[in-house]
């Protein structure tokens, strides 16, 4: 077959630091940061002289990672605005699974999260919410009703 897992999502960031603090409030954990730099890495994203610093967050269960990415040189490029709809080109959020989404919305809302629309219930199943976070990045949260 070929594949054996994903590893990670990517999201490029500009204030690194509180989106490293916005993912560890969720409960994500700080697994290392590096300043990636070289010819090596260079040839791999096909930009020349790239500097760039890189966090890598995990979930608690340690199969799900993201990798915060902010460049120094060359500068990001911006184009989606950071309030972009859900139906926007491109990847447009990540889900989560917790346990209990009142808490998770509180502790977020202390670091700039606003819900998007509104908590709603999925049949039976689930409670459902989209939050936009640091940046305009957009998470969705899921907690199974037992």
């Amino acid at each position: 077959m070929g594949l054996k897992r994903m590893d990670n999502v990517s999201i490029i960031v500009d204030d690194l630091e509180a989106v490293i603090a916005f993912f560890m409030e969720l409960g994500m954990e700080l697994e290392g940061k590096a300043l990636i730099e070289g010819a090596w890495a260079a040839s791999v994203v096909g930009l020349d002289d790239q500097r760039v610093d890189v966090a890598m967050m995990r979930t608690p269960d340690g199969h799900g990672r993201i990798e915060l990415a902010k460049y120094h040189m060359p500068e990001a490029i911006s184009g989606v605005p950071e309030d972009a709809p859900a139906n926007t080109l491109g990847i447009r959020r990540i889900m989560f699974a917790v346990d209990d989404i009142d808490d998770v919305i509180a502790r977020l809302r202390a670091h700039g999260a606003a819900l998007v629309g509104e908590v709603v219930r999925y049949q039976d199943t689930y409670r459902l919410c989209y939050l936009r976070g640091p940046e305009g990045i957009v998470i969705a949260l899921a907690e199974e009703l037992t």
